[in-house]
C-alpha cells in the first residue's frame, strides 16, 4: 500500500460520516503522488498526516431570539485548518446544509486555492446551519451577533480572517464585524467583504465572479480561443454567477441559462443581467419572476435540466456536487469545451472524468474560483497600510493573479507530465508551496 493509500484509508477511518471531506482528500491526495514518491522526507514526517488533519476544529451553539421571541440554538463552526503560509483565511456560510464534513471539505480546498494566489494566506472554513432565507433583518443581526460573540475569541488580523460565502453578504458581514468592533474595541481587517464605508475593497463583490472568466480567458487564450461568439451556461444567481455573466457578456459572450434553487430560466436571446440583479439583489426574490418579465424566457423546475442545454462553455456556480457523470455526459454531447467552476466542487469525480476523457478543458474551483479570496487579501492589505485602491488597481492585480493561476497549474500538469491535466496542475502548485513552508517549521 502505498503512502497515499494508507493516508486516505486511516483519514476514512478516523473520520466517519464525512463523504464530502472523503471525497476531497481523496480527489486531492490522489492526484499528488506523483510529488510525494519524489519527496520520501514528507513519509517520514508525516507530512501528509499533518496536511490533512486541520490544526484548530471549534463547534459552539449560537442562541439566538426570533421576532416572535422564540429561542433558537444553531450550530457553529470554524475550522482552522492551516496556516503554514500565513493567517487561516476562508469563507463563512449560512445554510441548513453546513455540517461539520462540509466545512472541512471546504477548509481542504481552501489551502491549496489560497496557497495558488500566491499571496501569503494559509486555509481555513466555518459558518453554521442557519438558515438566513426568510428571516428579518432584526433576526439575522441577533443571530450574528450570537455567532460573532462566540467566534471573535478564535479570530483576529494576523491569525484568522474570515469572509462571506453563500448566506452571508454584505449585511452579514455587517453585523457580524459591528459585534467584534463591539466585543474587542478595535478597527481593525478581522473580516473581509465589508462595506466600502467601514474598510471595504472595491471589487470584492465582484471578484469571484470575474476572476472565474478571467482564468478561462487565458486558458481560450492559449489555444487561440476567445469568449467572443460563445453560448454559456452558468448555474447560480449569487454573486458568483451575476458577476461571471456580467464580465462574459462583457467579453462577447451570450449567456442564456441561469438558476436559483428552485429551478433555472433559458433564454435564447441572452439573458438580461439587469432584470436577474433586480430580482435577485434588489428584491430578494426568485429565479422564475425572470420569465414573467421577460418576453421568449422560459423557466424549468429543478435545476439538472440545465447541463442539457447546448454551450461552448459552462460555468458551473452554486453548490458542490451539482454536476454528476449523466449532466457530464449531456454537456459533453452537446459540444462544451470549456468547463471552470466558479463553486466549490461543483463536479463530482465522475463527471471530472468524463470531462478529462473527453478532452474538455476543465478549470477546478481551487484554481478558477480563487479570485474572491484573492481579492479579500487585497482587502487585507488594503485595511493593514490604511489604504483604498481604485476600482481598476483591484481589478488590474485581480486579472493578474487569475492569469498567473492558469500558467503556474498549467506548468505543474506539465512538469509531472499531466499536461492539461488542471486538477492535478492545481492540486500540485497549491500542494508544493505549502509542503515547504510546513517542512521549514519542523513538527508542529
Amino acid at each position: 500500500m502505498s503512502y497515499v493509500e494508507q493516508v486516505l484509508k486511516n483519514l476514512k477511518k478516523t473520520n466517519p460520516n464525512q463523504p464530502e471531506f472523503h471525497q476531497a482528500a481523496t480527489e486531492i491526495l490522489t492526484t499528488l503522488a506523483p510529488v510525494v514518491d519524489a519527496h520520501p522526507e514528507y513519509q517520514k514526517a508525516a507530512l501528509l498526516e499533518r496536511f490533512v488533519e486541520p490544526e484548530r476544529v471549534i463547534m459552539f451553539r449560537v442562541p439566538w431570539v426570533d421576532d416572535k421571541g422564540k429561542v433558537h440554538v444553531n450550530k457553529g463552526y470554524r475550522v482552522q485548518f492551516n496556516s503554514a503560509i500565513g493567517p487561516y483565511k476562508g469563507g463563512l456560510r449560512f445554510h441548513p446544509s453546513v455540517n461539520l464534513s462540509i466545512i472541512k471539505f471546504l477548509g481542504l480546498e481552501q489551502i491549496l486555492k489560497n496557497s495558488l494566489t500566491g499571496l501569503p494566506i494559509g486555509g481555513g472554513k466555518g459558518g453554521s446551519d442557519f438558515d438566513p432565507k426568510g428571516k428579518s433583518d432584526r433576526e439575522i443581526m441577533s443571530f450574528c451577533q450570537s455567532f460573532m460573540t462566540e467566534l471573535y475569541r478564535h479570530i483576529g488580523a494576523d491569525t484568522d480572517v474570515p469572509a462571506g460565502d453563500i448566506g452571508v453578504g454584505g449585511r452579514e458581514i455587517g453585523y457580524l464585524f459591528g459585534q467584534y468592533k463591539r466585543i474587542c474595541d478595535e478597527h481593525v481587517g478581522v473580516l473581509t467583504g465589508r462595506g466600502l464605508s467601514y474598510g471595504g475593497s472595491l471589487v470584492r463583490t465582484e471578484a469571484t465572479g470575474y476572476g472565474l472568466v478571467y482564468i478561462t480567458e487565458e486558458a481560450m487564450k492559449m489555444r487561440g480561443d476567445s469568449f467572443k461568439g460563445k453560448t454559456v451556461v452558468i448555474s447560480g444567481s449569487g454573486n458568483v454567477a451575476i458577476y461571471a455573466c456580467q464580465k462574459a457578456q462583457q467579453l462577447g459572450a451570450k449567456v442564456v441559462a441561469m438558476y436559483d434553487s428552485n429551478g433555472y430560466i433559458y433564454d435564447k436571446n441572452g439573458v438580461n443581467l439587469d432584470v436577474v440583479k433586480d430580482i435577485k439583489e434588489v428584491k430578494r426574490g426568485r429565479i422564475k419572476e425572470y420569465a414573467e418579465r421577460v418576453s421568449g424566457a422560459e423557466y424549468h423546475e429543478g435545476c439538472s435540466g440545465i447541463w442539457n442545454i447546448p454551450c461552448d462553455v459552462a460555468l458551473p456556480c452554486a453548490t458542490q456536487n451539482e454536476i454528476n457523470k449523466a449532466s457530464a455526459e449531456a454537456l459533453v454531447k452537446n459540444g462544451v469545451k470549456y468547463v471552470a467552476e466558479g463553486a466549490n466542487m461543483p463536479s463530482d469525480l465522475e463527471a471530472i472524468d468524463t470531462f478529462r476523457k473527453a478532452g474538455v478543458v476543465f478549470l477546478p474551483a481551487k484554481a478558477a474560483n480563487a479570485g474572491g479570496v484573492a481579492t479579500s487579501a487585497l482587502e487585507m492589505a488594503q485595511s493593514s497600510g490604511r489604504l483604498f485602491w481604485s476600482f481598476e488597481e483591484v481589478d488590474a492585480k485581480l486579472k493578474n493573479i487569475m492569469v498567473n493561476i492558469y500558467h503556474n497549474i498549467d506548468n505543474a500538469a506539465k512538469k509531472y507530465g499531466y499536461e492539461g491535466n488542471y486538477v492535478m496542475g492545481a492540486n500540485i502548485a497549491g500542494f508544493v508551496k505549502v509542503a515547504d513552508a510546513m517542512m521549514a517549521h519542523g513538527i508542529v
